[in-house]
């Protein structure tokens, strides 16, 4: 512990004793520095917030709303590309003294770099600027900061208003081409069919347009077949239940008794059947075991000798099959009328082979073209009414919440505490070369350092006698050293009050 206190003794003193050298040091490295940091200029920067609506029900309503995050991300990406750049430098002071295509080149890539924009929120977007020109004052760039910002804004605005509009114009022009292009073909589509119909008469009926007419022929066939089908089932079933009714029932009983009831329940077993039901429906079912019961009861009380009366149910279902036969029978005759049709369509087909291909192409032709036209006029239709939509209901509305601000301090540098940091460096350069010539100088501090250096043992020390005019001598120099450094701290606070009094003067 005493060694290192001793070594600290001697460093001290060592340093003390070259206290001129470290000072003058300590002013020329702090004149350097705060020369270097007066050259750096002070930078400013400017900031806004806009809040970015994304919702209309119109737009959604209309399918047109669904893209809206990606568009603005897409704004916000291409907001700093450097045709936007270049924008801001032509309506701004940066732009003066940018004279060929190379400085501009320079000049928007220095700006790419001070311009940020960042994404807070879904819907809420910060623009930042800085700006920090040598040959500009503070004012001058904090003013500059906030055109920047003002600019970048109505670039965005530009961009989602004008920019969108300008890519609607360009699509439906597109579009109008494309119609054009297709009303062409299929004018000539239409030209050769009727050419075509005019050169050959005989293909209308089995070419161009009867390929149409074939195929809706053998439709109709197949739905004639089906409808034959179901017309012979019921016929047959309303034969079946025709041969299981009687034609006339028998009278001798008086009325209510039991010859009467099985008329009645014999009538009403036909209507059920007549209506469709089925032998094995409950009420059918119900209906049979009741004519059973009443039959066994009439012929239990013996055959009466009064002549039989007509069955008024078989009189019902004869009408029915004569309404069901004469279906079946125009059925018959459609199905045979169609058969001939498709045989002769077929027939003209097979007679000529070449026409009847080449009406088919010409048809296919023309109906290939009349769906891409259909198409494409949909498409433009939609993109019109699309347009009008984002024109006079746009769904994307930019509102500035926080305007371009007027900085009022640099953001950069943080001069008091470089010129602090000059100063600490400045004062460590003077006190760190003082002690490094005092370790080259071969003199000893203290008595114990000499013994240690020699290996001998030092018997005593003289101390250093000073006369009246040496001690006058080293009180003034003394002082004149108080007053030097006194000075570099006075200088160092005379800057940062400057500092203060031009942050200060920032309109």
């Amino acid at each position: 512990m005493n060694n290192l206190l001793e070594e600290v003794r001697s460093a001290v003193f060592s340093v003390w004793n070259r206290r001129w050298v470290a000072l003058a040091v300590a002013w020329g490295v702090c004149l350097l520095g705060w020369l270097a940091v007066a050259t750096v200029p002070n930078s400013y920067e400017s900031r806004a917030r806009i809040y970015v609506q994304m919702d209309d029900a119109l737009a959604d309503k209309l399918g047109i709303g669904g893209d809206r995050r990606r568009d603005v991300e897409r704004v916000r990406q291409t907001l700093t590309s450097a045709v936007n750049l270049e924008k801001v430098v032509r309506a701004t002071r940066i732009g003066e003294d940018v004279k060929s295509p190379k400085q501009m080149e320079a000049t928007v890539l220095g700006l790419a770099k001070s311009i940020k924009v960042l994404s807070q929120q879904d819907n809420l977007f910060e623009i930042s600027a800085t700006s920090g020109q040598g040959s500009y004052s503070d004012a001058e760039n904090a003013k500059l900061a906030q055109d920047i910002v003002q600019k970048m804004i109505d670039i965005f605005r530009e961009e989602n208003l004008t920019g969108r509009s300008g890519d609607m114009n360009e699509t439906v022009a597109f579009l109008d081409k494309q119609l054009a292009d297709r009303q062409a073909a299929l004018d000539a589509a239409e030209q050769r069919r009727v050419a075509f119909e005019a050169q050959h008469p005989d293909m209308v009926q089995g070419g161009a347009a009867g390929m149409q007419r074939l195929e809706g022929a053998r439709a109709e066939l197949r739905g004639i077949d089906a409808d034959l089908a179901a017309a012979q089932s019921a016929l047959a079933a309303i034969n079946g239940q025709l041969a299981g009714t009687p034609q006339s029932i028998a009278g001798s009983a008086p009325v209510g008794g039991t010859r009467g009831a099985l008329g009645q329940a014999m009538s009403e077993l036909a209507a059920m059947r007549a209506r469709g039901l089925t032998d094995n429906h409950p009420d059918v079912i119900a209906q049979r075991n009741q004519v059973n019961s009443l039959r066994a009861q009439a012929q239990a009380e013996g055959t009466g000798s009064a002549p039989g009366v007509p069955n008024p149910a078989y009189s019902s279902l004869v009408s029915i099959r004569a309404e069901r036969q004469a279906n079946v029978q125009a059925l018959h005759a459609r199905r045979a009328s169609v058969q001939a049709d498709v045989a002769s369509l077929s027939a003209l087909r097979i007679s000529n082979p070449e026409l009847a291909s080449e009406a088919q192409r010409i048809v296919r032709d023309y109906d290939v073209l009349k769906q891409q036209y259909d198409k494409i006029l949909k498409d433009r239709e939609e993109l019109l009414l699309r347009g009008k939509v984002e024109t006079e209901r746009s769904s994307l509305k930019i509102e500035v919440t926080d305007p371009p601000t007027s900085p009022r301090a640099p953001v950069a540098p943080n001069r008091p505490l470089l010129l602090m940091a000059v100063l600490v460096v400045g004062i460590g350069a003077g006190v760190g070369l003082a002690f490094a010539l005092g370790q080259l100088r071969s003199t000893f501090a203290t008595a114990a350092k000499l013994e240690r250096a020699v290996g001998l043992p030092v018997l005593g020390s003289i101390s250093q006698t000073r006369t009246e005019k040496d001690r006058k001598l080293r009180s003034l120099r003394l002082k004149q050293f108080y007053a030097a450094t006194a000075a570099l701290f006075g200088i160092f606070i005379l800057l940062l009050i400057v500092e203060m009094i031009q942050v200060g003067m920032v309109a």
